[in-house]
């Protein structure tokens, strides 16, 4: 199956018309994974230099912050909103409508964000109290953050710009260059932590000011790309657009519905700023941009592409297309997701030793934090399924199912969290936004299947056995081929990145040869 193709008239945008589902995803994920291999590098930076101390406590909150509504008001609800409205214009209007309607809603984010962040910069102090009370009894600490969120914050300006702009050019099928701005990103923290560090009386205040430096950086890279398709935005405050009114009514409750994994991570660092020494705000960030790495690469990179496809297609009003393609979402990421989930359990330990052990990262830091991955990783399915699933509402412009569903996912989560971070501490925390995760995309399939939307055919269970069977053979091989945590420590780190990479390039290949053996293949996975 081809992406349907736009209706609109030629333009420059139709140059990646016709790029089949797969394509793009491999695009996206190609870009993606660069990116998160360099955010490894720059967790691995940070480690060395700043560890699991009160001042990476700090920082890690106050990036939290801004990152969190980033999430809301870029690659969470607003794109989850624009871009079937955006789909829709290009499918019923011309291109003049379109670069209007662009324009309007160009206007209204922008004024939205300037006033949420002149706010929050000037009530940085509560906001520090509201998302980390922990730190109230920690005069320093808590001054420390609130110096630290009045750098950052203004960053949720600039990404949540980066995110329109690459809301608009995944509409038009550019994929590749939103996908890239992460990059930026990570290179700028690590030369942050690096070169400017040392002349900071607090040196993680370096990274602080990084990632604003960070945020504008990547909003410029994307203007050329919007520029090529004469569709840089020129805003204009029309807040009574027929357009507008649309994307902010869908906005509203999609803000809840895609962002309830956030919300959830957002509490397990409130809670952990409660639990008693300092470490447990690290320890969940280290392994959080652990598990980060196969959902980003994957799960949102399918999702990315997905979304205008599935909108395209319901405007087509083909049902039958929306529920093999939904089908073919839910396919790709199982064959990655349970091998990845199995690996990063199987693997915690020697991970964190080998990323993040050394310099101010200690050893006794290890296995609190391998227990951490190791409950996120619980959840890594789960997580990758929501984003596929909750695209297929949000592509039907349906916002109220999810936002209902996400209700029940946050209130089970804060519910287990009370349960669970009394004997397990922040791995209870962890572990209770893996298990709300099952369940947020556990409802949302069985909407699906009920609406007949998705349809698993004995063959899907055939998959499913195959792809089983062979991520045993992989664990199987990596329980043969490891080694005691103390060995792991005892190797210098050139030796651990060589038998680090020789597992998962052993265990990959076992794994693909046994899905080849059982009979599945490429072709299955072609949308």
């Amino acid at each position: 199956m081809q992406v349907p193709p736009d209706s609109s008239p030629p333009d420059p945008s139709t140059s990646a018309k016709g790029a089949g589902l797969l394509r793009s995803s491999i695009v996206t994920s190609g870009a993606t994974l660069f990116s998160r291999v360099l955010g490894l590098l720059r967790e691995t930076v940070f480690a060395a230099l700043f560890g699991d101390g009160a001042a990476a406590d700090a920082f890690f909150v106050a990036f939290k912050i801004p990152n969190f509504l980033r999430r809301l008001f870029a690659e969470g609800a607003f794109s989850q909103a624009f871009v079937p409205v955006l789909s829709e214009y290009r499918t019923r209007h011309d291109k003049t409508a379109v670069k209007q309607f662009i324009d309007h809603i160009a206007g209204s984010l922008g004024l939205v964000l300037i006033i949420i962040t002149v706010i929050a910069v000037i009530a940085s102090p509560l906001l520090a109290a509201l998302f980390a009370p922990g730190y109230l009894d920690d005069s320093s600490k808590f001054a420390l953050l609130v110096e630290m969120l009045r750098i950052t914050f203004p960053y949720l300006l600039l990404i949540s710009l980066t995110g329109f702009a690459g809301a608009i050019l995944n509409s038009y099928g550019q994929f590749a260059a939103p996908a890239m701005t992460p990059i930026f990103l990570n290179i700028t923290l690590i030369a942050s932590a690096l070169l400017l560090s040392p002349y900071f009386a607090e040196p993680t205040l370096a990274l602080a000011w990084g990632v604003l430096l960070a945020g504008l950086i990547q909003l410029m890279f994307l203007v050329p790309f919007l520029k090529h398709l004469q569709l840089f935005p020129r805003p204009r405050y029309r807040p009574k657009d027929g357009g507008v009114k649309k994307v902010i009514s869908l906005m509203i409750p999609v803000m809840f519905s895609v962002s309830v994994g956030q919300i959830n991570l957002l509490v397990d660092t409130i809670l952990a700023t409660s639990i008693e020494g300092d470490g447990s705000v690290s320890w969940l960030y280290y392994s959080d941009r652990l598990m980060e790495l196969p959902l980003g690469i994957f799960g949102i990179a399918i999702a990315t592409v997905i979304l205008p496809a599935l909108s395209r297609i319901h405007s087509s009003g083909d049902e039958k297309n929306f529920a093999h393609t939904l089908e073919w979402g839910m396919r790709s990421i199982l064959v990655v997701g349970l091998p990845a989930t199995v690996a990063l359990i199987a693997l915690a330990e020697p991970l964190v030793i080998t990323l993040y052990q050394r310099g101010a990262f200690g050893v006794d830091s290890v296995i609190p934090t391998a227990r951490s991955v190791q409950a996120y990783a619980v959840g890594l399915v789960a997580f990758m399924a929501i984003k596929i699933l909750a695209s297929a509402f949000f592509s039907r412009q349906d916002t109220r199912t999810p936002v209902r569903i996400g209700v029940i996912a946050l209130v089970s989560n804060m519910a287990i969290n009370l349960v669970l971070i009394i004997p397990l501490a922040h791995v209870g925390l962890a572990l209770a936004t893996s298990l709300s995760a099952f369940l947020n995309a556990g409802l949302l399939m069985h909407r699906l299947i009920k609406s007949g939307l998705l349809l698993f055919s004995r063959v899907w269970w055939i998959l499913v056995l195959r792809i089983v069977i062979a991520t045993v053979a992989m664990l199987l091989l990596l329980l043969v081929l490891g080694q005691t945590s103390a060995q792991w420590i005892a190797w210098n780190d050139l030796y651990r990145v060589g038998y680090m990479t020789m597992l998962c390039a052993a265990g990959g290949a076992i794994y693909v040869l046994i899905l080849w053996l059982l009979g599945v293949r490429p072709a299955q996975f072609r949308a």
